[in-house]
């Protein structure tokens, strides 16, 4: 596997490594102890899986306030996505900027976000599944949001606002403003 890492602390690139021939290829999708040498000392405790049907699905940023905040990792099975990251470390010097990637089935990458950021993607086609194991179970009581089109952010979402496709609890989360300290 291959790690590379972000200008914003803590967040990583995992490409994993495709052993292929006439047949098609195999991959380790995960190792704990390269990880753990990389991210630290990190353990999920579920596995999740979605399905986005139309191009231009918008799910997110998400996150979970402490004690029950989560970390990610996100990989793209089918299809292909814009995957986004916002850092909500208040200490952080780059606090507010984000990371922005393409996962797709085709390049096999997955991208590590640590509890302390926003997560979020757009479905750059149809039917696109997203897979990512998490550190900490799924809490409605701590889930929150930020708002996916804040112009504070700066995010080059691939999807204009009028044809992004949301769900009604996206279209109403806080800009980063309203949003006051989450995470030190």
């Amino acid at each position: 596997m291959d790690y590379s890492r972000f200008d914003i602390a803590g967040l990583v690139l995992v490409t994993p490594k495709r052993h292929g021939d006439e047949r098609g290829w195999f991959s380790e999708v995960f190792r704990e102890d390269s990880f753990r040498r990389t991210a630290g000392d990190v353990q999920f405790v579920q596995h999740n899986h979605s399905y986005s049907k139309p191009k231009g699905t918008v799910r997110g940023l998400h996150f979970q306030l402490a004690p029950k905040a989560q970390g990610k990792l996100v990989r793209c099975p089918r299809g292909r996505v814009l995957d986004v990251a916002v850092d909500l470390r208040t200490s952080s010097p780059t606090y507010g900027s984000h990371v922005a990637v393409e996962l797709s089935a085709a390049n096999g990458q997955q991208l590590w976000v640590p509890a302390g950021f926003a997560h979020g993607f757009c479905t750059l086609e149809e039917d696109c599944e997203l897979a990512y194991m998490v550190t900490n179970y799924y809490s409605p009581e701590h889930d929150r949001g930020l708002r996916w089109n804040d112009p504070a952010l700066g995010i080059d979402w691939p999807v204009s606002e009028a044809d992004a496709i949301l769900s009604p609890k996206d279209t109403r989360q806080l800009l980063l403003a309203e949003l006051g300290a989450v995470f030190a």
